[in-house]
């Protein structure tokens, strides 16, 4: 045989092998990029646990009671800090409030942190599409959110809505209208009040939610269509406002409710013997009509305020349940991991307080579902102690993503563990912070919570502090941090060992003793 023949002949062969190596690797490459499961985060604001799955018999949930059942309820889940803006950071970032400074409902994120990575920018570098739609980071009050964290432009809708001219003294610019679209910040006080609630017999797409809802399956179908033709994975994040302040959802729902057989609070004092620092009256809810300007609330309109509560949240659960049921009828379920999010809690008329804004319990406990297909088992629950930011380094392991390291500080834990083994625990106990005049800083363990009320660098030995035993009931009654000096001084050193908060100047001042 020729010289060129053999070359030939060997040149031919070489290209097989390549062909051989390369065709196995070229469709384990794809085969590895399509297994990449996707993400549903699913965000709802001032929801507090008052629904089916969490035993509360009052709640029509059925569409997150279903999710429940397909995965794992957290039933010690606790937000980093209650109020709207600052938790969905601490979401977002895997960092406690503490530890960035983002405090406030104006608080921009990237003056602070310019060069954080957020959860969807983690799961961007690895492939991901992602994309947000309603309310996700709060946009108002200054804040425009944060538009770099998604693939493509954020879906905005509003968050105060209403329909009934009534509603806003004929159509006028109210209060929380202007500071949820940015306008007339300097004027707020000169602008009418909005109603607290109303019950106009709509259709749900009247409302955002509805709104947010339609768009949420249009991705979905696109994202399915996507993922065949090319295979990126999702990470969608569609966040809805009811039950937020106003009540305002279709008459039907709150049709669905006897306003005479829901619960009324039984605790309606502040605790004894709670620092001042610690309370609250009115606020929030004083800019809504008819509610008084001091915050004291009647029982007739305490039980409207309830009706629209559950009304508002019967119906922000029907939305979640057209977007979960489109998952399913696209085929996504079994490769789409989902989680569940309130962004803190609310009072409802408990101590006499209304919304959030405490270290309370009902402001600070809150609902985490997840569904972790092939890890956690359909119907669990733990007692395991879970925080806002344990969501984030979770997500990403249960992708199969590197844990996120920053650059800013992620203080969450995986709670991968737990959700194979419902008695694994990751944590001991649970961190949150409420600012006021002073900064209170709180642990919750599965018993007790204490608060140390104490400003940055201000000396530990000036602190005020709060404890309170929940043994006996999920609403406190009396500070026992007097009673139980050495209690106090156990979990005020669990306290110690976290790092000295940032103040609201993003600055770390030395910690005095």
């Amino acid at each position: 045989m020729a010289i060129g023949s053999h070359l030939s002949t060997g040149f031919k062969m070489i290209r097989l092998m390549r062909l051989k190596v390369f065709v196995p690797l070229f469709f384990l490459s794809w085969f590895v990029h399509a297994e990449k499961s996707n993400v549903l985060l699913i965000l709802v604001d001032d929801l507090k646990p008052a629904m089916g799955c969490y035993g509360d018999v009052h709640a029509i949930t059925p569409a997150m009671d279903a999710l429940a059942a397909r995965g794992m309820r957290f039933d010690l889940a606790y937000c980093n800090q209650a109020v709207c803006a600052p938790s969905r950071f601490t979401l977002m970032l895997g960092s406690h409030s503490t530890s960035t400074g983002l405090y406030g409902l104006g608080s921009q994120l990237r003056q602070v942190l310019p060069d954080a990575v957020t959860m969807p920018q983690h799961f961007t570098k690895h492939g991901y599409r992602t994309e947000s739609l309603g309310k996700v980071f709060h946009i108002g009050h200054g804040n425009l959110g944060d538009p770099e964290s998604f693939s493509i432009p954020h879906f905005h809708d509003k968050v105060i809505e209403y329909l009934d001219p009534e509603s806003t003294d004929g159509g006028k610019l109210t209060r929380e209208e202007a500071l949820f679209t940015n306008q007339k910040l300097g004027s707020i006080r000169s602008l009418p009040r909005g109603a607290a609630f109303e019950a106009p017999a709509a259709k749900d797409e009247d409302y955002a939610d509805g709104r947010v809802a339609a768009e949420t399956i249009r991705r979905l179908e696109a994202a399915k269509a996507r993922r065949e033709k090319d295979g990126t994975p999702f990470f969608i994040t569609a966040g809805f406002v009811r039950p937020h302040l106003p009540f305002s959802a279709p008459k039907k729902y709150w049709d669905m409710f006897d306003p005479a057989k829901l619960p009324l609070p039984k605790i309606k004092t502040f605790p004894k013997d709670a620092p001042p620092v610690a309370l609250k009256r009115a606020g929030e809810i004083s800019a809504y009509k008819p509610v008084p300007v001091d915050g004291q609330v009647d029982e007739a309109l305490t039980r409207e305020l309830i009706h629209g509560y559950y009304a508002s949240t019967a119906y922000v659960d029907v939305q979640i349940g057209r977007v979960t049921g489109a998952l399913k009828k696209l085929g996504l379920e079994d490769n789409t991991i989902i989680v569940l999010w309130g962004d803190h809690g609310w009072h409802l008329g408990d101590l006499s307080i209304w919304t959030k804004h405490t270290n309370y319990e009902q402001a600070n406990r809150i609902p985490i579902l997840i569904v972790a297909p092939g890890v956690a088992k359909a119907g669990s629950a733990t007692r395991q102690l879970v925080e806002t930011v344990d969501i984030y380094p979770t997500v990403a392991e249960l992708a199969g993503l590197p844990a996120p390291k920053g650059p800013q500080s992620i203080d969450g834990k995986s709670l991968v563990p737990v959700l194979k083994n419902p008695k694994a625990r990751v944590r001991d106990h649970a961190f949150h912070a409420y600012p006021r005049r002073r900064l209170g800083r709180a642990i919750r363990t599965e018993r007790y919570r204490l608060v140390e009320w104490r400003n940055p660098g201000e000396p530990v030995s000036k602190a005020e502090y709060e404890l309170y035993d929940y043994s006996k009931g999920q609403v406190e009654t009396v500070n026992l941090a007097k009673q139980k000096p050495a209690l106090a001084e156990k979990l005020a050193a669990i306290l110690a060992k976290y790092p000295e908060p940032v103040s609201r100047s993003g600055r770390k001042p030395k910690k005095n003793k």
